[in-house]
């Protein structure tokens, strides 16, 4: 004890001998933050950032549109917003218009891909103009093009990144939207993070995939562009297997990536699958079910931005720029991006080449069928239809066994039937 005693009083001899600004920097580096907050003189809040869209719609009846989608599921409530642009709106419904679909703010943390959402609305609205376009040439390229865009898809996981949780990539309940779509759901690579990839308790189990699902599929686009940030990446399917698909389709992704590589990306973006890219897999993305099942002729991810000097801890300085210089200059970049596919994409790729899929490439399952007939009626009717849910999947496999037992009854038959042709020719006489 005495020893002790001691010990501490030397130490505390030898700390009052430091000089006196050794005491103050230890005493500002326990002040300093170990993460950067939001810079609120570039980024919207998300309630503003909404607000913001909503004026410019309203501004600009002629070309854009906007409606709010609402899904519940046990109690879990989101919401989206989505705005489409087409220069005769009486047209948005053309099928023979060239399709766009784009999604920005999948992941909370990812503030800056919301932003590009706004600014691109803003070029199409023509209140912003990209440096060397002129009106001429812009209502030329969008002529024939129909866009749809979803400025913040995970608006309660935003909510929580506003709240202070800055490194929050999921939704208001803990998953991760990327994760939750039913190409290869569910697989859990040996370096799974729980907290980073949780893919939720079933595909489409949050109402987020299934707003964005059934949006998909009644919207039938040619091109899907999901947006995050992380890195600087120009990605084509697959992300849950290192290839990229086979054929024409994957040459004429790959040819526009090139094109915005060199052009937007001052040739540093990544370009390839983003399972074989990236160095680690991902199961149950939206750009695989885009592809896959939606049979989107050309499914994209994008990353506009990264920053690898920061630290792990430091997330919206790894995620988003935060000075202003850097900040315009991502905006700028990529807006021109996106405006060189609504020029390119229409001549990539036919029009009418998606009415040639044959019909058995648009059947879907019967999980598909009562999952969007769920979420379309609980849309409309609210927390009554979540009272049938337990009923509706009663039914389901009901169902299952009805097909099964059809299925066996048949063979059945046919077998029975076999069997007596097979008797009443060997008793004819020869």
């Amino acid at each position: 004890m005495g020893g002790s005693f001691l010990l501490f009083s030397y130490l505390l001899s030898v700390f009052a001998s430091l000089p006196s600004f050794t005491v103050v920097k230890a005493d500002s580096d326990l002040a300093r933050p170990s993460f950067t907050p939001i810079n609120r003189d570039l980024y919207h809040s998300s309630d503003d950032l909404i607000e913001q869209i909503k004026s410019l719609v309203h501004r600009h009846p002629d070309k854009l549109t906007v409606e709010t989608i609402k899904a519940r599921n046990k109690g879990y409530t989101s919401e989206l917003t989505v705005v489409t642009y087409c220069q005769s709106r009486k047209e948005t419904d053309d099928k023979s218009k060239f399709r766009i679909l784009l999604s920005f703010g999948q992941h909370g943390r990812e503030l800056i891909t919301s932003e590009l959402a706004l600014r691109i609305l803003s070029i199409l609205s023509e209140e912003q103009f990209l440096p060397k376009m002129d009106r001429a040439s812009l209502n030329g390229t969008l002529e024939n093009v129909v866009i749809k865009v979803v400025p913040m898809e995970n608006l309660n996981g935003r909510k929580l990144v506003e709240a202070g949780n800055l490194c929050e990539r999921r939704n208001g309940r803990g998953v991760d939207l990327n994760r939750n779509w039913s190409v290869d759901w569910g697989k859990k690579e040996k370096d799974y993070d729980p907290y980073e990839e949780n893919p939720g308790i079933a595909p489409f189990s949050e109402p987020e995939t299934q707003i964005m699902r059934k949006l998909a599929i009644s919207f039938d686009p040619h091109i899907w562009v999901n947006v995050h940030s992380g890195m600087e990446a120009l990605f084509m399917p697959y992300d849950h297997k290192n290839r990229t698909p086979d054929g024409l389709p994957s040459q004429r992704m790959r040819l526009l990536l090139e094109e915005l590589n060199n052009a937007h990306c001052h040739k540093r973006c990544m370009i390839g699958s983003g399972g074989g890219s990236v160095g680690y897999l991902a199961h149950g993305t939206a750009t695989d079910y885009m592809y896959d099942v939606v049979r989107v002729p050309m499914s994209f991810t994008f990353e506009i931005y990264g920053d690898n000097t920061a630290t792990l801890k430091d997330c919206f300085r790894m995620f988003n720029p935060v000075d202003h210089t850097t900040f315009k200059r991502v905006l700028n970049d990529w807006s021109a991006a996106f405006f060189t596919i609504f020029k390119l994409g229409p001549h990539q790729i036919d029009v009418h080449s998606k009415a040639a899929v044959s019909s058995m490439d648009k059947w879907v399952s019967i999980d598909e069928y009562f999952d969007g007939y769920l979420m379309g009626r609980r849309n409309r009717y609210g927390k009554k239809m979540e009272v049938l849910e337990v009923g509706m999947q009663e039914i389901r496999t009901y169902f299952r066994l009805f097909l099964l037992s059809s299925v066996l009854l048949l063979f059945m038959f046919c077998s029975r039937i076999s069997k007596t042709g097979r008797q009443i020719v060997s008793a004819i006489p020869i």
